[in-house]
């Protein structure tokens, strides 16, 4: 989504593909949700003063344990893409819910590290589980108000899905 909005009424975010070596991309499924749509890409706030890769950086460890030594930086996406929260996810952010939604810069970084490395639990946990699965599912299995940006995301990224041959 490129039209133009206003983005102060957007918090600025960071999404995250981790691919592993043979292509497949990261997938944690959110601690604590019900229904279907309960897997996604780790992604987190860009805090005040930290740029879009500082943020980068430290949410893949905070939320997946994965530190900077553990990847390879492929590719930052030169826009944003953004998407609304549904109304009902927007009252239950009340009163910290000034933001119409997100709007990230996305990132593919290439997992030189083992499944060992990554660790759920280094902060407050945001998974339950973990999976490697092809970037072509992530979209069907968001929830749904993020499944245009994840599709945004499947289109720019999938020259990293066939592996890497090192």
């Amino acid at each position: 989504m490129t039209e133009s909005r206003d983005p102060k009424k957007y918090r600025p975010n960071v999404g995250l593909a981790l691919f592993h070596r043979d292509g497949l991309i990261f997938l944690g499924k959110r601690a604590g949700a019900e229904g279907p749509y309960q897997w996604q890409m780790p992604q987190g706030g860009v805090d005040r003063g930290e740029s879009t890769l500082e943020a980068a950086y430290r949410e893949l460890e905070e939320e997946i344990g994965v530190r900077s030594e553990h990847v390879d930086l492929l590719e930052e996406t030169a826009d944003w893409f953004y998407y609304e929260f549904p109304i009902d996810v927007r009252t239950k952010m009340k009163p910290r819910g000034r933001y119409l939604g997100q709007r990230q810069k996305w990132f593919a970084f290439r997992f030189k590290g083992r499944d060992a490395d990554v660790k759920l639990d280094t902060h407050t946990p945001e998974f339950s589980d973990w999976r490697w699965a092809a970037l072509e599912t992530a979209p069907g299995l968001v929830i749904p108000f993020k499944r245009p940006t994840y599709e945004q995301v499947v289109q720019r990224f999938k020259k990293y899905s066939v592996g890497d041959s090192k």
